[in-house]
């Protein structure tokens, strides 16, 4: 059985090898359709490579023994991989939207589905998580961090689909990126960012002892062109007599060349650490690649015996998407290091072992059906208790106005992955609120329209015209917005037949975290302002080919 697994991970390295080199598999280059439902209704290559998917999104998996990156399209940035017998759990950076802490799922670590959320109650903005199953127990340990300050913490479950536990505070203000981890003497530790560690308790929920210093990181030249140093996101995998700690270096994003991924080995948790020879293992090597700022690794094994990284990138010339979620293939030489496989990741690559068990992907329409939010939704950060700003009736999301404007409104955003899309939305306004559509990318840079039923109020740069809008006599009213080459292009309706193309378009290829900061991303948004409610009903998105 271990010889079967290593000519399969052989055989599948050959193929990467050459595919990788250009001489493998070649994607054709027609479209999917979709039916009315939003399904796909095939899943051939469409002209850039990708698979098309739920309302034409693209997707990973060609349907012919091979994937293309993205594995999962769109912000997904920190992806914390876990496997668990023959499943796969995956959880990501969710910064300021709760419900955050998502989590998906997988046979194969190409398909994933999404299976709900880790945490509700906010701590702020919640970087670079950690996924570990300890004891037959689930573990997250993640940063979180609100202008007033910030800490590590850790929530759990005993099923992986919950219920979560609250989260709660390690009391580690000083550091980001946990990375939990096992000694040889049998005690749990939490690595931290600069090369830091500390030990935890045996149940994992606080930390025993003082923050110690264990290893330096590794120093690139100082001509390379990066956006800082950066030493962060340690993870630590187990296999054989060493432990290897997988390091992120050069910053996240900035200059596409900066972010990278880093190895040290070292035969005791305690250290001492030594570094790759061969390091960086991944890094962008100029700007003409399509996968810019590659770095964050998780090693994971899959069922036959192959090792993956996954990590994120930023996809050339698409900031404005965040960092998404990346799969690179690697070797493990005779002197126990490993190499990265997969190249820039441009090309196909073969799949890993297993067979998907759900469709991938996650519909963003929604029919606001209720009784509960829809998991493509978040609030952008949320005040406590802004759940109970929503309601559900006779399908139409009741949500109740906050603030003047999108930037203190908390909209409601969903993560797209496409490089083009349109969404519409009917809104029934009530007298003196305003209800509006956006391309949100934080309360700094948004773009779009909204209405107090009779007068628009247009939302460029993160700003307003005018300024303020006056309460109004509400109405409804249907709004269309279309991002293609990143402009965005709106449409509005008083009955949804009859469309009127608004005089302002705007293009928004700027709107991203080297311009405003937080590492998001640019995402299809909904928000209710002023002193009454808005109805939302029947959301509709597509991707564009």
């Amino acid at each position: 059985m271990h010889r079967l697994a290593r000519f399969r991970g052989r055989a599948r390295l050959l193929t990467t090898l050459l595919l990788a080199a250009g001489l493998g598999f070649a994607a054709s280059s027609c479209s999917s359709a979709t039916d009315p439902g939003g399904k796909a209704t095939n899943a051939t290559p469409d002209a850039y490579g990708w698979a098309r998917g739920v309302e034409n999104q693209r997707k990973a998996d060609l349907g012919d023994g091979t994937f293309l990156n993205p594995i999962l399209a769109g912000d997904h940035p920190d992806p914390s991989v876990l496997r668990d017998g023959d499943d796969y759990y995956l959880t990501l950076s969710s910064f300021d939207a709760y419900p955050g802490l998502p989590l998906w799922h997988s046979r194969d670590l190409i398909n994933w589905a999404p299976i709900g959320h880790a945490i509700t109650t906010s701590v702020g903005s919640i970087w670079a998580p950690d996924l570990i199953k300890h004891e037959g127990r689930y573990y997250i340990y993640f940063p979180g961090r609100t202008d007033e300050g910030r800490s590590n913490y850790v929530v759990w479950a005993d099923n992986i689909n919950g219920p979560w536990s609250e989260p709660i505070d390690l009391h580690l203000p000083d550091h980001i990126d946990p990375g939990h981890a096992v000694g040889e003497d049998g005690k749990r530790y939490l690595f931290l960012s600069a090369g830091d560690y500390v030990q935890l308790s045996d149940d994992g929920l606080r930390t025993v002892g003082e923050i110690r210093h264990v290893y330096d990181g590794w120093h690139y030249p100082e001509q390379w062109v990066v956006e800082s140093y950066s030493q962060e996101g340690p993870k630590i995998t187990r296999r054989g007599d060493w432990y290897y700690m997988i390091t992120a270096v050069g910053g996240t994003a900035g200059p596409p060349t900066g972010h990278m991924v880093i190895v040290a080995r070292s035969r005791s948790i305690h250290g001492p650490w030594e570094n790759d020879p061969n390091n960086p293992v991944v890094r962008t090597q100029t700007r003409d690649e399509q996968w810019w700022s590659r770095g964050h690794a998780t090693l994971v094994e899959d069922t036959a015996g192959q090792w993956w990284m996954m990590y994120h990138g930023y996809e050339n010339g698409l900031w404005t998407l965040g960092r998404q979620a990346l799969l690179d293939p690697i070797e493990w030489t005779d002197d126990g290091w490993f190499v990265a496989s997969g190249g820039d990741l441009s090309k196909p690559l073969p799949m890993p072992a297993g067979e998907p068990v759900d469709a991938h992907g996650l519909p963003l329409s929604d029919t606001f059906d209720g009784p509960a939010l829809g998991p493509q939704w978040a609030f952008y950060d949320p005040a406590p208790g802004e759940m109970a700003r929503i309601g559900f009736e006779d399908g139409a999301l009741v949500l109740q106005g906050k603030g003047e404007v999108p930037r203190d409104a908390s909209p409601l955003t969903a993560i797209a992955g496409d490089h083009g899309y349109e969404f519409e939305i009917e809104m029934e306004i009530a007298p003196g609120a305003i209800g509006g559509a956006l391309l949100f990318y934080s309360d700094r840079l948004y773009a779009g329209l909204g209405s107090n039923g009779r007068d628009f109020i247009m939302h460029r740069y993160g700003e307003e015209r005018p300024k303020r809008l006056a309460p109004g006599p509400g109405g409804t009213l249907w709004l269309r917005m279309r991002l293609e080459d990143q402009v965005l292009t709106i449409h509005h309706s008083r009955d949804g037949r009859e469309w009127t193309k608004y005089g302002v378009q705007m293009e928004v290829s700027g709107y991203h975290h080297n311009v405003a900061g937080k590492f998001l991303s640019l995402r299809p948004g909904l928000y209710a302002a002023g002193d009454g409610q808005v109805r939302f009903r029947d959301f509709r998105y597509r991707a564009l080919d």
